[in-house]
């Protein structure tokens, strides 16, 4: 078992599931919570993520199998995307594959699903095809508020991490978002984004 990533939330580390490669997460305490309340919180956070890894792939959703839920550590093993993350793409590549994230994220929010952590690491290019991984912070909700957060953040990172190409890629990102979740909806939740920019804790992306 080797660890590959230290999170806030919980360590990642490659392992072993029946001779295939697999992903062992494990979510780490806050020790700053009551430890009751901090077990609790854990097991319901592990049950919903196991659950909508799951259930997304019913509307079309690449998303890592679940092959294990181990209650009693607040771990999920799963199975390992051995691609690339889009992160590490090149930019004319990202550029190419932001349509396509788009609508994956239009679907995720046209089904009630807020992924929670939108970033170029969190999609994974695996034979031609764009899977979504960690669904540590996602949540069941329909308020076009949440989804606004969702985008809010994408945005955010295009702006930061992808700088050189970030109108492009925010331009095709859109395109896909809107051809997914139709004009109106659209509209409301991009509208929500600029609320958010405006707010004094954010600072305005071009």
């Amino acid at each position: 078992m080797k660890l590959i990533k230290k999170g806030a939330e919980a360590d990642i580390y490659q392992t072993f599931w029946h001779d295939s490669k697999a992903i062992l997460k494990i979510r780490k305490t806050k020790k700053y919570r009551n430890s009751s309340l901090d077990s609790k919180i854990q097991k319901q956070r592990t049950i919903k993520e196991s659950q909508i890894l799951s259930h997304v792939k019913s509307f079309g959703i690449p998303t890592p199998v679940v092959f294990f839920v181990n209650m009693k550590n607040t771990s999920i093993i799963m199975q390992e995307i051995p691609g690339k993350p889009v992160h590490d793409l090149p930019e004319s590549k990202i550029i190419e594959l932001s349509k396509q994230i788009g609508k994956l994220v239009g679907m995720l929010h046209k089904n009630g699903i807020m992924h929670g952590d939108l970033t170029t690491s969190n999609f994974i290019l695996f034979q031609n095809k764009v899977y979504v991984i960690d669904f540590g912070l996602s949540q069941n909700t329909v308020k076009p508020e949440d989804h606004a957060v969702d985008l809010r953040l994408i945005k955010e990172i295009l702006n930061s991490a992808h700088a050189e190409i970030m109108i492009p890629a925010w331009k095709n990102f859109l395109s896909g978002y809107k051809s997914v979740v139709g004009n109106e909806n659209y509209v409301k939740i991009i509208n929500l984004v600029s609320d958010i920019e405006s707010r004094g804790r954010y600072a305005t992306v071009v």
